[in-house]
């Protein structure tokens, strides 16, 4: 009896994965950033009315200026917007400078870590800063908005 005893509860343990069974797995893509440069006093945007044209607009990586910066330029509602989708996807510092015609509007930094835990993956944020220029954030839209004297 002992013997059939130890080999039910053998195969029971065998049967039981003990390492978390998460079914499907949960993913959370990082946040995108998403930027309107505004005239300081005016709050008129740069692009739409003119001052800045979007073939002078860079995105260069400070940290190797060599390498410009992705970027997707949205043109909505008369309302021009620069958005970075491809930060937080794995561990790291991004620095960038935003430049129109070879001048530093101002400079992003984001320090992100790729994290999973309970079988969700997820990226949080231990910086995220703007330098060089005022800006007001819109909580509830996640909008950067840079005001340029």
């Amino acid at each position: 009896m002992k013997k059939l005893s130890a080999l039910i509860l053998l195969c029971i343990l065998q049967s039981c994965n003990l390492e978390q069974d998460c079914g499907q797995d949960c993913f959370t893509p990082p946040q995108s950033f998403t930027f309107q440069i505004v005239d300081n006093e005016s709050r008129e945007n740069l692009f739409t009315n003119g001052t800045y044209k979007i073939e002078e607009l860079k995105i260069v990586n400070v940290l190797d200026r060599d390498k410009t910066f992705e970027f997707k330029f949205i043109t909505e509602n008369n309302v021009d917007l620069i958005q970075l989708n491809n930060i937080g996807w794995k561990t790291e510092v991004v620095s960038l400078s935003f430049e129109v015609s070879n001048t530093s509007i101002f400079k992003f930094k984001v320090d992100a870590e790729r994290k999973t835990a309970n079988c969700c993956s997820f990226t949080t944020y231990k910086e995220i800063s703007v330098k060089d220029a005022n800006f007001e954030l819109d909580k509830q839209t996640g909008i950067y908005r840079i005001l340029v004297e």
